[in-house]
């Protein structure tokens, strides 16, 4: 019999997976990567192995967590030169397994999030490449047609920096469990400060390099963590990269935020964050004059939703290590996003 695994019941599942997977002798689960927002879990049976993702266990904000959205944009980009998991079978029926949940390949390969393994395992040279490659990929997901993937409805582009801002201002008040007066005037300061669009494209919402699958030669076999995935202002993505990957010398967002990448951007080889910004620009022909409303506005997100995760740990909703520490961790970049928009050249970032 199965090990006890929260997030799954084996009995549930596993007649439901031998129907519409693979029909299996017994299935065994851990849960895998950072389970900071939704849940992944690594799926073995008879010397095989799937990815099941479902929301939290508690805390579900509206509109968050959306299984049939990721497993969707999944689906269209697999034909595409954006390198996804297959996407096999979603589950919306919350009898199997309380919530529902969809089941992807198992990508092997590497989830960079220790610097020292990635140190040991690809030279300077790869470490360039891949660091390249994580741009370019970027790229080419902002080039892809959303109507020929048949995503054309996935989202309203039209006003989604200001659906950004009120979305997140409006979660903050749902999540936050004390007063955060930097984030309430970063709220004030990011809705006065809405730039125009610079385009619609298809967005990640999350893109960042421990949310890839390095495989052993050192290239991009998957990008993962599709859930905030929409059609909106493609420099959203690129201002991620802001806190995502720091100046040599610094890390730009505190340790355990989810974003471990962060100290193994600053190993000798990868390419730094300005010449990454300009090999966006250069290849997407993107004006980037704007981008520190666009990173600020990364690290009003990440903060408001690691108050989520803050308040679903009080409630007793989450699985694995290092919730503790998420409660400061809000405050950090808070302060964070106060430091660049102090100091931007953009007179309403400023206050």
């Amino acid at each position: 019999m199965s090990e006890p695994v929260p997030g799954i019941d084996f009995e549930r599942l596993t007649p439901w997976f031998r129907e519409h997977v693979a029909p299996v002798s017994a299935l065994t689960a851990k849960i895998v990567g950072h389970g900071r927002s939704n849940l992944t879990y690594r799926l073995e049976a008879d010397g095989l192995a799937w990815v099941l993702r479902r929301p939290p266990l508690s805390h579900v904000l509206p509109t968050a967590h959306d299984m049939k959205r990721e497993f969707r944009v999944i689906s269209a980009l697999e034909p595409t030169d954006v390198p996804v998991p297959h996407a096999i079978a979603l589950c919306e029926d919350i009898s199997v397994n309380d919530a529902p949940f969809y089941i992807m390949s198992f990508v092997d390969g590497m989830v960079p999030t220790d610097p020292a393994a990635v140190a040991a395992t690809f030279s300077e040279e790869q470490r360039r490449r891949i660091g390249e490659e994580l741009i370019d990929t970027l790229v080419r997901f902002h080039a892809v047609d959303p109507a020929k993937v048949g995503l054309a409805d996935f989202g309203k582009p039209e006003g989604f920096l200001g659906r950004q801002v009120r979305r997140f201002v409006d979660q903050l008040a749902r999540s936050k469990q004390r007063e955060l007066p930097e984030l309430d005037e970063l709220a004030r300061r990011l809705t006065a400060a809405l730039p125009i669009e610079s385009g619609h494209t298809l967005v990640h919402g999350d893109y960042r390099l421990d949310n890839c699958v390095l495989s052993g030669d050192g290239h991009i076999a998957a990008v993962l963590d599709w859930e905030m995935a929409t059609l909106g202002d493609p420099l959203t993505d690129v201002g991620l990269q802001v806190m995502y990957w720091p100046e040599r010398g610094t890390v730009a967002a505190p340790p355990g935020a989810g974003i471990a990448s962060a100290s193994v951007l600053t190993l000798p080889g990868f390419p730094t964050r300005d010449e990454a910004m300009r090999r966006y620009a250069e290849k997407s022909g993107r004006d980037l004059s704007d981008l520190d409303f666009y990173a600020v506005l990364a690290f009003f997100k990440l903060a408001v939703i690691l108050e989520g995760i803050h308040a679903r740990f009080l409630e007793g909703g989450t699985v694995g290590a290092g919730f503790e520490t998420m409660a400061n961790q809000v405050l950090v970049l808070a302060r964070q996003g106060m430091a660049i928009a102090d100091r931007s050249s953009i007179a309403a970032l400023r206050g």
